[in-house]
């Protein structure tokens, strides 16, 4: 492949450099749309080599850019159709922000939203399962903000707040069935130092005087150096 002295001198693309501008420029001038295809697939491999950094950008992104630097005009069989280039130098949409201020903020915004859709729910059952799920939430966050003088109550309330009187719950049967709480938190007892259950260990063999050292186990097997 041999570059033309007619090639532009205009850099399209300053990350990939003036080579590989030319490198298009040349591919345009194949009269072949088979050959212009060949080169446009090696050439893109070519980028990837040149600048390892787009390894990890989409190889649609690669030929969205050598459609680019050809200004448009490149007539190949690619994996991915030409963009339109009118989006070209488009400024993007601004990005629209959700307007009103969060009442409690270290809850946030999607709280609010959970809150919201659970006062659309019309079974009682599901309803309240839906109160609990955003109460362990809110008593996580909560918790990040705020670890002293802490009580399940401020979360009811405050739900009853967000919700403005919608969703009950009664705050005595959080606090005995620990309804807020993790269930990791609410299922795990530390073990008893004097826990006769030692011996119902799965896959655990059992002695006469199982608490004692195992140095007492009568004729333990000496290991062989």
């Amino acid at each position: 492949m041999q570059l033309s002295d007619n090639t532009q001198n205009t850099v399209i693309l300053k990350e990939y450099g003036k080579n590989i501008q030319k490198l298009v420029d040349f591919i345009k001038t194949v009269s072949s749309k088979e050959k212009r295809t060949e080169y446009s697939y090696a050439l893109v491999e070519l980028m990837k080599q040149l600048n390892p950094q787009l390894k990890t950008e989409s190889d649609q992104k690669l030929w969205d850019d050598l459609y680019i630097m050809s200004d448009f005009e490149l007539d190949i069989d690619a994996p991915f159709p030409m963009p339109p280039k009118e989006l070209l130098g488009k400024r993007p949409q601004i990005v629209g922000y959700p307007e009103g201020e969060v009442k409690f903020k270290h809850y946030g915004r999607n709280i609010e939203k959970l809150i919201e859709n659970a006062i659309q729910i019309e079974d009682d059952e599901e309803q309240e399962a839906a109160i609990i799920y955003i109460g362990k939430l809110m008593r996580s966050f909560h918790s990040t903000w705020n670890r002293e003088n802490f009580d399940d109550g401020i979360i009811i309330d405050d739900i009853k707040v967000l919700s403005k009187g919608k969703l009950h719950i009664d705050l005595e049967k959080v606090k005995e069935n620990g309804l807020f709480e993790t269930a990791t938190r609410r299922d795990f007892k530390p073990p008893s130092v004097n826990d006769s259950d030692n011996n119902n260990v799965p896959g655990r063999k059992t002695y006469p005087g199982n608490n004692k050292r195992r140095n007492n186990i009568p004729n333990p097997k000496k290991r062989r150096n």
